[in-house]
């Protein structure tokens, strides 16, 4: 065969196999039977390693694994992945409704319903039709490159029907059959089984070398699009329906509902069905269908205005509390937790649960050696619901919260107006070390490699004593660690160093200020811009900041206030972290540089010149504060075409109104 015949040939097995691998894995309806696949698949691999220039990545003998990877490389999310709020019953769903229709006006509006897949969200690229980058969700903002691993899930198209540049967003998993085959390896193995599918997939999904993933016989459904708009979708429904055509696998238990009502009577005939399917669910996802009135809802800190995720009540399961332990966090709140005789709740193995406080112990009367009712609250975090008073024999224990801290036998404290034990010695080696792991936490620097069990034996080695001393560690002190070969360290190193460019926000919230969470954090690096700046302002600067109330003012101000803080953040900047914020400033200008400077500004209807999240970064450098809601704080409306709800609220209020023609000529001064 010569190179011409040959490549002719390899054409034909692509157009056959990539036809029969879509039959097979998205339609679930094979022509051929599989020993036909397997032999035209073996025809293209003999054919390509004979004529190696014709393997190309989009080849289907490209999906059984390549090359170990020596670790995951960092991707930035071209639009942010944020997480959906939750409704746990009729009436969550209800106030969801409502609030959709307060904020759409008398619009009509119609619900997509979904099945919310129990997965790992990936993001996956395509260029000129090819796929070329998949990603985990991560933090929302950044997420990690697995296309080696990706690439082994048949039912992900490496090459669309159309030669679109778009990112697709998915949930990949592990059916059902494949999660028993794969635990029933491990047990033969002697191997430790997975608790569930989400976890055996999202292991499968990050291991180093590919041809593990391709082993495990994963699967996934898309369910959305970055960005839609140049594509010329209307609707979440229309993008499904255009996945579909491009040779996406998406779920076809979808279905478009008018109301609400039609949406609860999704949530309970899917609920019925729960256990028949051949995958996990966890919950049912809402999504307002028109992508006009998404954009008109707009977003939270953390979620979208126009969706939710009803998540299935919880499981609940009998067990024996062995014992109640003691942890102490980073504020110093020392917090008790059950340990119990392990059982499986939704779908892991639990022993542990929270207790909260020591209020609730005794609210719910709680000892050691009881049976108790655990379930998870929202399938997510495991927690003691009652006791079983009946069951008691006699032997049980109260328990009573100490007087003194468990780590270093300070005395505990219980501040005004709070609940809970707290430990106030600034020294105190549990608070040290928690404080570290939140520095590195994911929403924070994000250290890959730096978890609790690294941070203690750090700290336990006295290689560090503050979160500084993590940029003057040594490849020589790191290499003496359980566990720490020159790879990881390496790894560890570079991740260290890769931190040192993160932006502001992400520093302020890794510190661990009182009252300042991730949101916060971003608010003052956006109006402050640098470290410099905010280390110098007053309470009452802050407090001017629309987002910032006096608590938080206060203990910013008394934060930057202690020398030992100073010093720290000197460290810090001499080891070249970074003080500054990367996004688009808010420019602090004098009174009547900007009618935008100090105001509160609502956007509403469509723009023709501006997308909304341009519009929203170029009113925010120039002094404004974007909000969703109008509200008699709100200073100006900017009104688009097909305005609602919104404009007729400002007219009601007396709210300063514009068009967007004169957004346009003051945003072009």
């Amino acid at each position: 065969m010569d190179i011409n015949m040959a490549e002719q040939r390899v054409k034909e097995l692509h157009d056959t196999l990539n036809k029969y691998s879509y039959e097979y894995y998205v339609m679930d309806q094979p022509s051929v039977p599989d020993s036909e696949y397997d032999r035209l698949l073996k025809e293209l691999n003999e054919i390509e390693e004979k004529f190696p220039g014709l393997r190309t990545p989009d080849s289907p003998t490209q999906r059984v694994g390549g090359a170990v990877l020596d670790a995951f490389q960092k991707v930035r999310h071209d639009t942010p992945m944020l997480s959906l709020g939750n409704a746990f019953n009729e009436a969550d769903l209800r106030d969801f409704d409502r609030r959709v229709e307060q904020l759409v006006g008398h619009s009509s509006y119609s619900y997509v319903c979904e099945l919310k897949i129990d997965g790992l969200a990936v993001a996956l690229k395509y260029k000129d039709g090819l796929f070329v980058q998949g990603a985990t969700r991560g933090d929302g903002t950044t997420g990690e490159d697995i296309t080696a691993n990706l690439k082994t899930i048949h039912s992900i198209p490496l090459r669309l029907k159309k030669p679109l540049t778009m990112e697709v967003r998915g949930e990949a998993f592990m059916p059902k059959q494949s999660f028993i085959a794969l635990n029933a390896i491990r047990d033969e193995k002697g191997e430790e089984p997975f608790a569930n599918p989400r976890n055996a997939a999202a292991g499968s999904l990050r291991q180093l070398d590919p041809r593990i993933a391709a082993s495990r016989n994963l699967d996934i459904f898309l369910y959305g699009i970055a960005n839609p708009g140049p594509l010329g979708i209307e609707a979440h429904s229309e993008g499904l329906n255009l996945l579909d055509s491009l040779g996406f696998k998406t779920n076809k238990e979808r279905r478009v509902c008018k109301t609400i009502d039609d949406v609860i009577s999704y949530v309970k005939e899917q609920s019925d069905k729960r256990t028949t399917l051949p995958y996990e669910i966890d919950g049912i996802v809402i999504k307002v269908d028109s992508l006009d009135q998404q954009d008109e809802l707009g977003f939270t800190a953390k979620s979208p205005r126009w969706a939710t995720a009803f998540k299935f009540p919880a499981e609940e399961v009998v067990t024996k509390l062995t014992g109640i332990t003691l942890s102490v966090g980073r504020t110093g709140v020392v917090t008790p937790t059950a340990l119990l005789q392990p059982v499986r709740v939704a779908g892991t193995t639990v022993g542990r649960a929270s207790l909260h406080n020591e209020d609730l112990i005794r609210e719910k009367d709680i000892r050691i050696g009881d049976m108790v009712v655990v379930k998870k609250a929202g399938d997510i975090i495991p927690e003691v619901v009652s006791v079983l008073v009946d069951r008691r024999t006699g032997a049980e224990e109260e328990f009573h919260m100490p007087d003194h801290c468990p780590e270093c036998e300070s005395e505990l404290v219980r501040l005004e107006e709070e609940v809970a034990l707290r430990c106030i010695n600034p020294q105190c080696p549990a608070q040290i070390r928690e404080g570290m792991t939140h520095f590195v936490s994911r929403n924070a620097m994000n250290i890959e490699g730096l978890g609790e069990k690294v941070i203690a034996q750090l700290y336990r080695e006295k290689l560090i004593t503050d979160v500084a001393d993590l940029y003057t560690l040594s490849k020589e002190e790191l290499v003496k660690l359980e566990r720490m070969g020159e790879k990881s360290a390496d790894n560890l190193l570079a991740a260290i160093e890769t931190s040192k460019q993160n932006s502001l926000e992400r520093l302020l919230f890794g510190l661990g200020i009182r009252h300042v969470g991730a949101k916060a954090a971003k608010t003052l690096a956006m109006e402050f811009g640098t470290m410099d700046r905010l280390k110098e302002t007053s309470a009452e600067e802050l407090t001017a900041i629309h987002e910032i109330g006096g608590k938080m003012a206060d203990a910013v101000v008394l934060y930057f206030d202690q020398p030992e803080v100073a010093e720290l953040i000197g460290k810090l900047k001499a080891s070249g972290v970074k003080m500054a914020y990367e996004g688009p400033i808010r420019t602090i200008l004098a009174e009547g540089e900007s009618p935008f400077a100090g105001k509160i500004v609502v956007l509403t209807g469509k723009l023709s010149q501006l997308t909304r999240t341009e519009a929203k970064d170029r009113i925010e450098a120039l002094g404004g504060n974007v909000t969703g809601s109008v509200s008699k704080k709100t200073d100006l409306v900017v009104a688009g075409e097909e305005a609602g709800s919104k404009l007729e609220k400002a007219e009601k209020l007396g709210i300063d109104i514009w068009d967007e023609q004169r957004l346009m000529d003051e945003l072009t001064k």
